[in-house]
């Protein structure tokens, strides 16, 4: 048991707000260690683990080719786009976008969607433009806020609608654990239809509050607003 002080090393490093990248890697020599791994078997681990699982970074690839997109207009144009969709708020667009989101991960397509794929270059951009079309000018702390709801829908959607598909890693995992350590005879078709229920919840739940998300920047803008207001028409002295 002594080898999980690894993961105990990741709680600190993530609650002390520690570079992420460094946090799993001296948990990792951590976890080798108390393992009683020989340096030399550590770094062999870590090498392995790379090698095994280069798809993770697929995503370098598609970097300099959405740069290019943002560099020629992307993001103006989805502005646009969502400009002439009048009754289209941020909520509802939103919404939107995480039903789209869960639905098509439940059906294995994990890599059509992502905070560097699809939410930096079009769906935040797009939630920002119907928050514009609707408030004006925004404030930075909305705009910020706005981003940030953008990213949960993609993240939500994509949690909880991956484990719908019965050939996802998670699920495989879970059955080649149960099956091989507890000799049961578990099904990946029955993980993912009891899947089902618990997506439609976090749709439901994270849907109300991507609706509510237009009452709260309605409150916030118009807080921003107000003293700008006030002060423009407050009469100089001067002037009577």
């Amino acid at each position: 048991m002594i080898v999980l002080l690894g993961v105990l090393v990741v709680i600190l490093g993530f609650a002390t707000r520690r570079n992420p990248l460094l946090v799993v890697g001296v948990a990792g020599i951590v976890t080798g260690l108390l393992g009683k791994l020989s340096p030399r078997e550590v770094l062999a681990a870590f090498g392995d683990g790379f090698a095994s699982s280069r798809a993770v970074t697929i995503f370098v690839i598609t970097l300099p080719v959405i740069g290019l997109l943002e560099r020629n207009g992307l993001q103006e144009q989805a502005r646009t786009l969502i400009a002439r969709l009048g009754k289209l708020t941020t909520g509802r667009f939103l919404t939107l976008y995480l039903g789209l989101r869960q639905l098509t991960a439940a059906f294995g397509l994990t890599s059509i969607g992502g905070p560097a794929q699809s939410v930096r270059p079009m769906v935040a951009p797009m939630a920002e433009g119907a928050a514009e079309r609707r408030h004006g000018p925004l404030p930075e702390r909305a705009r910020e806020r706005i981003r940030s709801y953008s990213s949960s829908a993609d993240t939500v959607g994509l949690f909880f609608g991956e484990d719908c598909f019965l050939a996802i890693g998670s699920i495989l995992l879970i059955t080649g654990f149960v099956n091989t350590t507890y000799g049961a005879h578990l099904e990946p078709l029955s993980l993912a239809l009891w899947a089902i229920p618990t997506a439609l919840c976090a749709f439901l739940i994270h849907g109300a509050r991507l609706l509510r998300l237009d009452r709260t920047l309605e409150r916030e803008i118009t807080a921003a607003n107000a003293p700008s207001t006030a002060a423009g028409s407050r009469t100089p002295e001067g002037a009577k």
